[in-house]
């Protein structure tokens, strides 16, 4: 073959272009003049316009995991809070039920009171908040666990409240925990009075066609008792405070061969929410006042 024919021209790889130091120039000179040109006539703007309608899907796409992780939190946050108020509004509700279950005995007492003395007073009882922790699973009896204990300062016996009336008696006490017995369990005692008449009862725990209720013992099948009739404590046991709400009359059975009449009464306690009261027994308060008027 003929060196004639032979291709002369350097391959891509050994050619040489413009010089490092022209290219810099040329390009500065460029970027100079396409930012002045866009400085003054803005050429770019329908550039940049299209280019931000085109990338605007992947600049939600990329933003939507931080916005759900944002909003995610929040949700928590706000959640906690309700969880926080709830657990406030229902203590609070607790701290005015001491009170506001002894209106309708009192609105009852306050003609007689009014004329005797000219005034009324209220029972102010040391109380304290406490917390459901469980059921105690005994088909035999009808317990609750809370949580708190003799570490707490509550005392064997205390009553235990919650908005709608009373729920029972401490009966066991342990160190961080506490059991109470529940009215309608058939081992449960309450000296009741009913508002209407001013007469003093006993209740006892029972089942009424497997619902849990109180039976008011030993009242006279001629007694005047009624359906509806509001059952207070009458505070002469020296545990419960008078006043506080324990039942309605539900149900009342006379037979004309029995000299008593059979008398069931629908617990007012309502059992719905976590936290209930432990109220201070009444004896244990006037024996903590008679010791606190001692002198030294």
């Amino acid at each position: 073959m003929a060196l004639e024919t032979l291709d002369r021209s350097p391959p891509p790889f050994f050619r040489v272009g413009f010089a490092p130091l022209t290219k810099l120039i040329f390009f500065s000179a460029l970027s100079l003049l396409l930012m002045f040109g866009d400085k003054q006539l803005q050429f770019t703007k329908p550039i940049r316009a299209g280019l931000s309608t085109l990338i605007l899907p992947v600049q939600w796409l990329v933003l939507q995991p931080g916005q759900a992780l944002n909003s995610l939190g929040k949700y928590f946050q706000s959640l906690e809070q309700a969880q926080e108020n709830l657990k406030a509004a229902e203590l609070k509700a607790l701290q005015l039920s001491v009170r506001s279950q002894q209106v309708e005995q009192l609105q009852i007492e306050n003609q007689t009171l009014r004329q005797l003395m000219g005034m009324s007073s209220n029972i102010s009882v040391p109380s304290q908040a406490a917390e459901i922790l469980f059921d105690i699973p005994d088909p035999y009896n009808q317990r609750l666990v809370l949580n708190k204990g003799q570490v707490d300062g509550v005392a064997l016996g205390s009553p235990v409240i919650d908005a709608g009336g009373v729920i029972g008696q401490i009966t066991r006490l342990l160190p961080m925990t506490a059991e109470v017995t529940l009215l309608t369990d058939h081992q449960q005692s309450i000296p009741v009075l009913n508002s209407r008449t001013g007469a003093r009862n006993i209740t006892n725990g029972d089942m009424l066609e497997g619902v849990p209720m109180i039976e008011l013992r030993f009242v006279p099948a001629s007694a005047d008792v009624k359906e509806g009739d509001l059952l207070t404590t009458s505070g002469i046991d020296g545990v419960y405070p008078a006043g506080l709400q324990v039942a309605r009359i539900s149900q009342i059975e006379r037979r004309v061969d029995i000299s008593f009449a059979r008398i069931h009464a629908t617990p007012l306690a309502e059992l719905q929410g976590r936290h209930v009261l432990i109220l201070q027994p009444t004896g244990a308060t006037a024996a903590t006042t008679a010791g606190k008027g001692k002198a030294p």
